[in-house]
């Protein structure tokens, strides 16, 4: 696999999650009615969505910093692939006790599962390649490229 395509995905989902953290920030009541399958699950708490939106910030900054900064890409990553996929479980134990119906699943898998999935996968990948960094170190322009 390239090795810029996970930092081009790691990019891509952290300026989502940073899309999405400003929306809830900013205004919590207009990302309430707009995002689809969301008034469903309760009702509106502007205090609730804030919170949210300063986890998808700090989402963001994790993906992003570690696209920026190797060294740190593990831990951020893997620390943005532990909220992320326990948000995910999140939705999926909301329809196995019924508070939400299975189409909820299909509705939410482009914004949570899918994006929960990418970022667990963008961790492995940068565990993957500390441990080979490790075994096998690159020429030094090779890094330099890398950064």
């Amino acid at each position: 696999m390239n090795r810029y395509l996970p930092l081009v995905f790691a990019g891509l989902l952290g300026v989502g999650a940073a899309a999405n953290g400003l929306f809830m920030l900013l205004s919590p009541a207009n990302w309430y009615f707009a995002v689809p399958g969301v008034t469903t699950t309760g009702p509106f708490n502007q205090h609730f969505l804030r919170d949210i939106g300063l986890i998808f910030m700090l989402v963001a900054i994790a993906l992003l910093a570690g696209v920026a900064r190797p060294a740190t890409r593990v831990a951020l990553w893997s620390a943005a692939a532990l909220w992320l996929p326990g948000h995910a479980l999140f939705h999926v134990w909301e329809v196995a006790v019924g508070i939400c119906g299975p189409s909820a699943l299909v509705q939410d898998f482009p914004a949570v599962t899918l994006p929960a999935i990418l970022t667990a996968a963008l961790a492995l990948w940068a565990w993957q390649n500390a441990r080979r960094d490790v075994r096998e170190p690159r020429p030094a322009e090779d890094v330099r490229a890398a950064q």
